[in-house]
């Protein structure tokens, strides 16, 4: 075996990361076309995917290597999931693909945070000075001191989006800690779906209406169900597979930076082929908040040792 074999696979492993935040990105452009509401969207996006994932696992026939243990925790994934697809759907609803899209993809920060409060991990000076940048870009783009901002109600979408980003997060640290045994990406993506369907059939038929969360409609249209079933095939299973598949392979960082592609994207897709126009400071806000998730993921550490071998 070569020296460089394992930098070669590192490498593809990246340029699989890559392909499937290149695939995700789609997902907010997709949705919107659909013209569903955001429990309807969410929970067709999940249903659509399990028929196909089942159908790939079986005819993959690859060994599943988690215990029963690692299976809940997927599942349990999915589920946390759930409630972030449904902040994540309102928030594009309120403020747009890319806006809801970059805040919800802040959950590099909340992820340190977290580590910091549960595991001990005290974040670095990097990590530390971008907290309150953030906190900036979002007040820009709440749009509070917007004459005209962009969005049906931006603060609402900042709102959702924050919560979007904190049950990412929390769905992050349990997906990736529950596939330790390097299962079959197309297994674990099963599981979490499957996860994800039933908490979002859940929410969508209790819904708060209070909040603006409507329930599920079950009428099957045409075309609304067309793009959901494309963004269900080409996002939900190629594209999380594809992440899926790299995220316990890679270290954390190099993932992170991978799936920070996915808000990059729907930024360019949402303003060419969506024609949104968010404001100057919306758009200040965005690069204050891009900023801080480029600083953290390059340069933040939230590690009190290295780890030992």
């Amino acid at each position: 075996m070569s020296a460089d074999t394992p930098l070669t696979e590192d490498r593809r492993t990246m340029l699989i990361a890559l392909a499937g935040a290149g695939a995700i990105s789609f997902a907010p452009l997709l949705y919107k076309l659909s013209e569903t509401n955001p429990a309807t969207g969410a929970f067709f996006r999940m249903a659509y995917a399990v028929p196909l994932l089942i159908l790939i696992v079986l005819l993959s026939k690859k060994k599943e290597t988690r215990d029963i243990r690692s299976r809940r925790l997927t599942f349990l994934a999915g589920l946390i999931i759930a409630f972030d697809f449904l902040a994540y759907h309102s928030a594009i609803d309120y403020v747009g693909t890319g806006i809801a899209t970059l805040v919800g993809n802040s959950q590099v920060i909340i992820v340190t945070l977290v580590s910091w409060k549960l595991l001990g991990e005290r974040p670095n000076r990097s990590i530390l000075l971008s907290l309150p940048v953030v906190v900036v870009g979002l007040a820009l783009i709440s749009g509070i001191w917007d004459g005209e901002p962009y969005g049906e109600d931006p603060t609402r979408g900042v709102i959702a989006a924050v919560f979007a980003a904190f049950f990412y997060s929390s769905f992050l640290i349990v997906y990736r800690y529950s596939n330790k045994q390097m299962a079959p990406a197309a297994n674990a993506q099963l599981d979490a779906t499957l996860g994800a369907t039933i908490g979002l059939l859940f929410l969508g038929l209790f819904p708060l209406e209070s909040i603006g969360v409507q329930q599920i409609n079950f009428e099957i249209t045409w075309p609304s169900h067309a793009w959901l079933l494309l963004l269900a095939f080409s996002c939900q299973v190629a594209g999380w597979i594809a992440i899926t598949y790299a995220l316990p392979r890679l270290p954390g960082a190099h993932t992170s930076f991978a799936v920070l592609i996915q808000p990059v994207l729907t930024i360019i897709w949402g303003i060419f082929l969506l024609d949104e126009t968010p404001s100057t400071q919306q758009s200040a806000g965005m690069v204050l908040i891009f900023i801080a998730i480029i600083a953290v993921t390059m340069f933040g550490d939230a590690k009190a040792k290295p780890e030992s071998v």
